[in-house]
This record gives C-alpha cells, sequence and structure tokens, in this order.
C-alpha cells in the first residue's frame, strides 16, 4: 500500500506492442491492472478503428451466452458459484469456441423450438377434448340419421334444436364450437346478436378448472360456447367474429359415433405427445445442464477479450503497421513489474522480438492514484464524493480516518448507543467474507462497505458517552461523585461557620422544592470527576445550562482547531508545488487572521476555566462581553479577564488590519513584480504542470523558481520557456474572491461548527424523552402485571432506539459530519479538481455474468 498522505508519483510510459503479441501483453497487463491507458485515436470514430471486427465478434459471443444464461435461469439449473477467473482465451482458441457456442446456440433454439411447439400443440388437444366433454349435453342428436319426407310435426312438440327437426324445415344448420376467455364472453355475445340479427343459437359453459393458454402460456378461466346458425353467410360472420375475439375455435363432431372416435383419438394422442415433450424436456435439460457448467468462465473470458480489443484499439499504429504504440499512465513504483509483465506477454505468444517500453516526458498533469485498503476505502469514498484529489496534493482521507468519526461522536455522544453501533460494525467486520454481505441488496451493501466507518463512530461515540457521562440518556456512577451532600447540613460544621455559610437544616430540607449545592462550602466539593461529567450532574435541575454551556464552548474549540489545521496542511501543498511565495503572502496572513480573532476567543476560554474557581465564579466576566468589546473599543476599561487585556486585544486587531491587505494584494503584487521585473516566464518544469491549472500565477513563475529558492539559473537549452499573456486583472479579481470568502468564511464556519453543540443536546433530550415516556412506565408499574407489561416497553424501547437514535439521528450526525469535512476543513487547503487513476484492470469486471446490462 503507497502513501496515504499523498497520491503516488506517475509517468507517461509509451508501449512498443509487437502485432503479434499485442493480445497476448495486454492480457498481462490486464490481470495486474498496472496502467491506464490514454486514447490516441480520439478523432476517430469507433466503427473506423482496427479491432472493430473483434469487438462485433466478442458482442455476438456475449449475446450468445446471454440467451444461454436465459435459458438456465429458466430451467431452473443453478449457476456454478466460485470467484474463478479463467485468462483471456488464446487467440488460437477463439475461433473454436465461437463454433461451439453457435453450435450449441442453434441446437438449443431448435430443440426449444420443437418443445414449444409439442405445448402448444399438446394444450390444444386439451382444450379440444374438455370442449367435446362440454358440449356433449348441448345438442340433442339421433345415433342413425335418416331422412323421411312425413307431414310436418306440431313444432311444440319437439325440441327446436332436434337436428331431424331441422332436416324437415328444410333449413340448413351449422354449427362453430370452441373455447373463449371469460372476460370475452358479454360482449362477444353482444356482437353475435348485433351481427348476426338472432340468427344465431349461443350456448356457454365454464370449465371446471383453469388452462393454459397455448399462444401466452397464462393459465385463466374459460367459456366452452356452441353457436347454431342459420345458412352459409352466418356462418362466415360467426367464423370472423370468433377470430376477432381470439376464440379458439375446433371441428364439431356431426354424430355421436364420430364423437367418440375423436375423443379416443384425441386420448391417444395427447398420451404420445406427453412422452414425447417428457424426453424433450429431459434432452434439454441434458444440455443446459452441460452448458451450466462453463458459461459463467466463458462469459469472463468474453469480456476480458472484449476489454482487451477496446484497449487495442486506443492504440496507433508505426509507419510499417507492424507494431502497436500505445501511451499509458503508470505508477512510477509499478515500472518493473510493467517491464516483466510484456516479457511475460511475449514469451507466451512466442514472437522472436520481444515489446519493451520507456518512459516519455510530459506537461500534462497526470492522474490520481491513492492506493486504499479495506480499511482506508470508506474514508477515502467520503473524500472522493466531494473531488479526487489533484495531482500529488494533500489527501485529507488519512486525517478524516480519526476527525470525522470523532466529529459525528460529539453529534452522537452516547455509551449506549455508540456499543450498539460498535457491536453492529464489528459483526459486518468479522464477517466480511461471507457471500451473502458481499452480494447483499443495496441498503445492507452501503452499510457493509462503510463497516470500518461505523466501527469507528461506534468507539468514538463510546469515548464522548463517556465524556458526557451518558448512557441510554442515564449518568453512570463509575469513580464516586466528586460532590458530597451531607456536608452541606448545618450540623456537619463548626458554630463559627454556620453563621458565615448558606447551610441546611431539616426545616429547609423539608419545605424547599430545590436544593442547591454551594462548592464553596468546605466538604461539599472533593474535586473533579476523574473522567468525562460528574455524575451528579444527571440529577441537577440546571443540567441543561451547564451542558448547553459546555458543550457550546467546546463545539468552538474543536472547530478552530480543526479549520487551523486545515490552512497549515495548506503550507505542506505549497512546499510542495515549490511556492513559497504563498506560503508569506496567503497561508501566513490566514492563519495571522484566524489566530489573532478566533484563536484568542479559544484563549479566553481556555483561560477563565483555569484562572476562576467556585469562589471567584461571582466576579469572573463574560466572554461574549469581551468579545464584542474587543471590535467596539470601549471608553471605560472594565476589569477584564486578566491585566493588560486591552492593549493586547489592540495588538491582535493591528495584526488582522494588516493580514487583510496582504492577504488582499500580497500575491497579485508580487506577481506583477515578477512580471515586470524579469519579463515573460515559463514553467520550467521537466515533469507536469502544477495543480491549480486555474490561475495565472504560473506565467509569472521562474522555470525553477529561483527567486524562491535562490538557486542558480539552469541552463538555457534544459529549459521550456513559453510566454503567454499575464492577465494582472484576473490574478487580483480570482485573490480578492477567495480573501473575501476566507474572511468571512472563518465568521460563517466558526458558527458553522456549533452544530456539534445542537445535534449533541438533541440527541441527548430524545434519549431523555423516549426513556421518560417508555422505560419509566415499564419500570414504574405494579408487581402483578409489571413483568409482562415490561417486556413490551423494553421491545417498544428497542425499536425506537434502534430506528430514531441510532439510524435516523445517526444518518443526520452523519451528514451534519461530512458538510463540516467538505465545507469548513477541506475548502482551507483542498482542490478536488483531479482526475481518478482507472486502470485497465480486469477485476474491475463483473465476476458474475448478469443479463440486466445486454439486451437478446
Amino acid at each position: 500500500m503507497g502513501s496515504l498522505f499523498r497520491s503516488e508519483p506517475m509517468c507517461l510510459a509509451q508501449l512498443f506492442l509487437q502485432a503479434g503479441t499485442a493480445y497476448e501483453c495486454l492480457s498481462a497487463l490486464g490481470e495486474r491492472g498496472l496502467v491506464q491507458f490514454r486514447d490516441l485515436n480520439q478523432n476517430v470514430s469507433s466503427f473506423q478503428r482496427k479491432f472493430v471486427g473483434e469487438v462485433k465478434r466478442c458482442e455476438e459471443l456475449e449475446r450468445i451466452l446471454v440467451y444461454l444464461v436465459q435459458e438456465i435461469t429458466k430451467a431452473d439449473i443453478p449457476l456454478p458459484e466460485g470467484d474463478a477467473s479463467p485468462p483471456a482465451p488464446p487467440l488460437k482458441q477463439v475461433l473454436e469456441m465461437q463454433e461451439q457456442l453457435q453450435k450449441l446456440e442453434v441446437e438449443l433454439r431448435e430443440v426449444t423450438k420443437n418443445k414449444e411447439k409439442l405445448r402448444k400443440n399438446l394444450l390444444e388437444l386439451i382444450e379440444y377434448t374438455h370442449m367435446l366433454r362440454v358440449t356433449r349435453t348441448f345438442v340433442k342428436r339421433n345415433v342413425e340419421f335418416e331422412p323421411t319426407y312425413e307431414e310436418f310435426p306440431p313444432l311444440e312438440s319437439e325440441c327446436l334444436l332436434d337436428y331431424n327437426c331441422m332436416q324437415r324445415l328444410g333449413a340448413k344448420l351449422g354449427f362453430v364450437s370452441g373455447l373463449i376467455q371469460q372476460g370475452r364472453v358479454d360482449a362477444f355475445e353482444k356482437m353475435l346478436w348485433r351481427v348476426c340479427k338472432g340468427y344465431t343459437i349461443v350456448t356457454y359453459a365454464e370449465l371446471d378448472e383453469p388452462l393454459e393458454d397455448p399462444e401466452t402460456g397464462e393459465v385463466i378461466k374459460w367459456y366452452v360456447f356452441l353457436i347454431s346458425f342459420w345458412g352459409e353467410q352466418i356462418g362466415q360472420k360467426v367464423k370472423k367474429i370468433c377470430d376477432c375475439y381470439h376464440c379458439h375455435v375446433y371441428p364439431y363432431p356431426n354424430t355421436a359415433q364420430e364423437r367418440k372416435e375423436i375423443q379416443e383419438g384425441l386420448s391417444t394422442r395427447i398420451q404420445d405427445l406427453y412422452t414425447v415433450l417428457h424426453k424433450t424436456e429431459d434432452y434439454l435439460r441434458q444440455v443446459l445442464c452441460k452448458a451450466a457448467e462453463s458459461v459463467c468462465s466463458r462469459a469472463v473470458q468474453v469480456r476480458k477479450m472484449k476489454a482487451i480489443y477496446h484497449t487495442l484499439n486506443m492504440c496507433s499504429f508505426d509507419v510499417t503497421n507492424k507494431c502497436l504504440i500505445a501511451e499509458v499512465w503508470c505508477p512510477e513504483a509499478n515500472l518493473q513489474e510493467l517491464r516483466r509483465a510484456l516479457e511475460e506477454g511475449s514469451r507466451e505468444s512466442g514472437a522472436a522480438l520481444p515489446s519493451f517500453m520507456n518512459t516519455i516526458p510530459t506537461k500534462e498533469t497526470p492522474p490520481t492514484l491513492i492506493r486504499t485498503n479495506r480499511f482506508t476505502e470508506g474514508f477515502q469514498s467520503i473524500v472522493d464524493a466531494y473531488g479526487v484529489a489533484s495531482y500529488r496534493e494533500v489527501n485529507p482521507a488519512l486525517f478524516t480516518i480519526v476527525t470525522f468519526p470523532f466529529l459525528f461522536a460529539v453529534m452522537f455522544g452516547d455509551f449506549g448507543h455508540g456499543f450498539v453501533m460498535f457491536l453492529f460494525a464489528l459483526l459486518l467486520v468479522l464477517n466480511e467474507d461471507h457471500p451473502r454481505l458481499t452480494q447483499s441488496q443495496e441498503i445492507m451493501r452501503m452499510f457493509f462497505n462503510g463497516r470500518y466507518i461505523l466501527l469507528l463512530m461506534g468507539l468514538f461515540s463510546v469515548y464522548t458517552g463517556l465524556i458526557y457521562n451518558d448512557c441510554f440518556s442515564k449518568s453512570v456512577n463509575l469513580f464516586g461523585s466528586g460532590w458530597n451532600v451531607s456536608a452541606m447540613y448545618s450540623a456537619s460544621h463548626a458554630a463559627e461557620e454556620q453563621g458565615s455559610l448558606v447551610l441546611w437544616n431539616d426545616s429547609t430540607v423539608r419545605h424547599s422544592h430545590v436544593l442547591q449545592l454551594d462548592p464553596s462550602v468546605p466538604g461539599v466539593f472533593r474535586g473533579p470527576y476523574p473522567f468525562g461529567i460528574d455524575p451528579i450532574w444527571n440529577l441537577a435541575t440546571n443540567r441543561l445550562t451547564f451542558l448547553n454551556s459546555f458543550k457550546m464552548k467546546m463545539s468552538v474549540i474543536l472547530g478552530i482547531i480543526h479549520m487551523t489545521f486545515g490552512v497549515i496542511l495548506g503550507i505542506f501543498n505549497h512546499l510542495h508545488f515549490r511556492k513559497k511565495f504563498n506560503i508569506y503572502l496567503v497561508s501566513v496572513p490566514e492563519l495571522l487572521f484566524m489566530l489573532c480573532i478566533f484563536g484568542y476567543l479559544v484563549f479566553m476560554i481556555i483561560y477563565k476555566w483555569l484562572a476562576y474557581s467556585a469562589s471567584t465564579s461571582q466576579v469572573a466576566p463574560s466572554i461574549l462581553i469581551d468579545f464584542i468589546n474587543m471590535f467596539l473599543f470601549p471608553a471605560s476599561e472594565a476589569s477584564g479577564l486578566y491585566p493588560g487585556q486591552a492593549s493586547i486585544q489592540r495588538v491582535l486587531l493591528a495584526i488582522t488590519a494588516l493580514a487583510v491587505p496582504v492577504l488582499f494584494l500580497g500575491k497579485p503584487l508580487f506577481l506583477l513584480w515578477l512580471h515586470h521585473g524579469r519579463g515573460c516566464f515559463g514553467v520550467s518544469r521537466s515533469g507536469y504542470t502544477l495543480v491549480r491549472r486555474d490561475s495565472e500565477e504560473e506565467v509569472s513563475l521562474l522555470g525553477n523558481q529561483d527567486i524562491e529558492e535562490g538557486g542558480n539559473q539552469v541552463e538555457a537549452g534544459r529549459r521550456e520557456m513559453t510566454c503567454e499573456e499575464f492577465n494582472f486583472g484576473e490574478i487580483l479579481m480570482t485573490q480578492a474572491i477567495h480573501s473575501i470568502e476566507y474572511c468571512l468564511g472563518c465568521i460563517s464556519n466558526t458558527a458553522s461548527y456549533l452544530r456539534l453543540w445542537a445535534l449533541s443536546l438533541a440527541h441527548a433530550q430524545l434519549s431523555h424523552v423516549l426513556w421518560a415516556m417508555l422505560m419509566r412506565l415499564g419500570l414504574r408499574a405494579d408487581t402483578t402485571f409489571g413483568v409482562l407489561l415490561l417486556f413490551l416497553v423494553v421491545a417498544f424501547f428497542a425499536v425506537f432506539t434502534i430506528f430514531i437514535l441510532l439510524v435516523m439521528e445517526g444518518l443526520s450526525a452523519f451528514l451534519h459530519a461530512i458538510r463540516l469535512h467538505w465545507v469548513e476543513f477541506q475548502n482551507k487547503f483542498y482542490v478536488g479538481a483531479g482526475t481518478k487513476f482507472v486502470p485497465f484492470s480486469f477485476s474491475l469486471l463483473l465476476s458474475k455474468f448478469s443479463t440486466d446490462d445486454h439486451v437478446v
């Protein structure tokens, strides 16, 4: 793991890859993940690049694999689990793999098509069987038809639908039978009546059980219908209406004997279809099981191969078209490993000429690489969400590891809540290799990815909870209180002391609603609590007043220390980028402005804590009044915190007044002096441009910073002198905006840190309300039903504690801690205008083949 303080030094390297070894070399580089490739063909469209044919072939193989995965999933065949990552296939095996996959696809499609056809035929035969069974009772038919020419009998004596009767009437009777979905019955019947003008007779019957639709495969309810009509024209209309309503029409037998023969034939065919369909499904499952063994590994291989050809399209060919040239960003620490990877790729391809590399100088800003591990990854993600660090500038993530959970704990300080959070995070850390956690849903994955952040937040919350002496809103008496109540009684003191002190007696205890402990009485206050706040404050009526004063001052102290540390970190950036004038003209005035005003406020808070005791507290001046008077210069000087306070405050204000114009004008005037004194200067760099590219100050800097470092000029042949237009107005405006933002920001940012006090107070009060409304009721219940009620109360208390105090309050404190780091801390030194180093690495590809990313 590299340094977390700054990004790793990078270099630009040029790779010369032989045409026959380029694939193998990139495969070796992809397995190691060492370099980030630059696109040398930005002006060439994706369809005109050299390896577009190979990329299309990989996409075709991906399409086949997606189809295989869909069929395997549809057949409920489990895919093999494991983290196996096979290497990219050799070029001589690619055509063989393509032929195998295409042959397998054709076979599967053919078998699947036959299976669907057989299933459809089977469902149609089953529907036909149900139709014949239901329509048996719709129409009365004679077993044998014998035409007669007798005189017509009375119509009232025969059924109108008797077939013999219709023959005697000389009408041509026809039948249409089939099945229709339940929801279309009413509309179907109305359409028949309107179109056929009553020349049809429709009979319905609902099937006992739902059937699967042969077309859609959906299981729905069906109705069997039988339509009797007169005339061929009516019959044509009836058939068209059946087609419009997607009815499944089947032939209707004319005689009972024909019906019997059809039913017997249907039963035989259904049995045969069941047998054939079962064998087809067995064969299909065997093929899919065999394909499932290698589909995941082949999917990974195809993705690696596609990534290689995509990267090769970013390379350019030399004049002879026999060598590919690539430009890559590589960490300087990995140059030797890069050479070994090229040698390995050349050796695997069996080429006579090996591929090689060399480094080239450049003025372009390299990408930012900050190596992380499981522990630091979460904290680095918090910083990267604000902006990726510029190349080689100070990385705030190193300090965020401590400051972020600490500021969170200041707002979330509770021993019990912090311990619960710590146990939850510890459980995630101990089971971090469990596959269910690594493949969990989105919300759980967020907790899992931030498990180390939660661990430290819980641990720091335990610490601040001990400082606040809060455990589920109750205090814990670990070391014994430093206050002695019995010393307040008059009986504990001599007669001469009783006259000069305000003491208690029996009448005072009986009739007073509030009793006050006086620390000036001997024996009442025996010394401070060894660690944290004394537990007796949990019983005091002025507990909230005391804690408010303590937490407010603590928030101001922590905030000013945090911001001052950010300004100091900016000095390390100026030293690294050889801009020492920024230290004297920017950082030092900023520090003086911060310390002479707000640092002095911290001094007054600490001095008052140390200088005044309980006996002198009545004459202690107000810090707020003294701080305001510092800027108002009152005519009458009241007694301050210490002797000579007014003089010291005038000196501090004078230093502040001098620092502001230096902050506004120092840097622009210095750069203007450099410009007019030296003419046109370029940036003499054999490496990279400076981080802050949005300013004009680089134009005025000497090539090797001769003025800053006092060094001699380097030979002119080793310099790159560039003459650019010097814009003093832009520099002045930029510096003025930065200065105004900083001076006003010091005030607003200091006030912003009061959120530490506000959220800590809110969390403590919510805990107190939850305890008073639930646990106090359960603990005060009578002994009869108290045990049962206590179980319910504890359950509700646990649920509300987790969801309100841990989740909601924890999320609120988390967001406020992020804001304090992004706005109040990082803007003092952090630019965050870099680009992240994204290496060509196969580990960044998905290990599992997902069908969601592709469309068949």
